[in-house]
């Protein structure tokens, strides 16, 4: 598939995926968010790629919210369709993706674009970033997984304060609440963000796909045994043999 509005470049087993609308600063449509998916399916089956990337063009802005004027006159029904389809086809893609996606804010991330970076396992920002989820001053509430993503990071009352205010957050407000990890100047957030890929790149790719499935779990019945499943499941394969082996032999493992 061609790309119209995104871009993508590999090195050193980490890929970067840059949405490029800067017209709209970002803003996610229709198009962009096919386009995503269809990179994240190809880059989830590389094996040469275990760390992925998902930033914003320019310093202004992440990704600056939906395309309001794509979805202006839908009625109820395609409304949810619209919801249903984000949901499956990119934002639960993310959170469920075997390879971790870490997201580097670099500027506005509002509306969908809050909810994209929340669906990515990591967040760093950039210090300008402004974070929001403005859908009530439209007549709406969040669609992409903000009223359920939100909660679980930051808990239910600053969650209910950021969406019910529609307010925006500064990027160091947004770390003290424990919604992005760290917060750098603009010009070091890329090169920060791809410091911890190459550390993640070097650990074993299995094992790191089994803890994004449990962690995912955690706060359902289900965590617990699928923790103790995974970790038995790893004693036979080849990562925890590597691993271990390494170890005992004092050497840095190859996984």
């Amino acid at each position: 598939m061609s790309y119209e509005n995104i871009i993508i470049n590999t090195e050193d087993r980490i890929a970067i995926i840059t949405i490029n609308r800067p017209e709209s600063l970002n803003a996610l449509n229709a198009q962009t968010i096919i386009e995503i998916s269809s990179a994240l399916d190809k880059l989830g089956s590389d094996r040469e790629v275990r760390v992925i990337i998902l930033t914003g063009s320019g310093e202004k802005s992440f990704v600056a919210g939906a395309d309001i004027k794509e979805f202006s006159d839908f009625n109820r029904e395609k409304a949810e369709e619209l919801a249903r389809k984000g949901h499956s086809f990119l934002f639960n893609k993310i959170e469920n993706l075997s390879k971790p996606v870490i997201a580097a804010i670099n500027g506005f991330a509002l509306g969908g674009g809050l909810e994209l970076a929340m669906s990515c396992h990591i967040r760093y920002a950039s210090e300008n970033a402004k974070l929001g989820l403005p859908e009530v001053t439209l007549g709406l509430i969040p669609g992409y997984g903000g009223t359920q993503r939100l909660p679980k990071l930051v808990g239910k009352g600053l969650a209910n304060e950021m969406i019910f205010s529609a307010k925006m957050i500064s990027a160091q407000k947004a770390k003290e609440i424990g919604l992005v990890n760290e917060v750098y100047p603009i010009e070091e957030l890329l090169t920060k963000t791809k410091e911890l890929a190459k550390i993640i790149a070097n650990n074993s790719p299995m094992a790191i796909s089994k803890a994004i499935h449990a962690t995912n779990l955690s706060d359902t019945d289900e965590g617990f045994e699928t923790e103790i499943k995974y970790f038995g499941e790893l004693f036979e394969m080849d990562d925890k043999k590597e691993g271990v082996s390494a170890f005992i032999e004092k050497r840095k493992p190859n996984f």
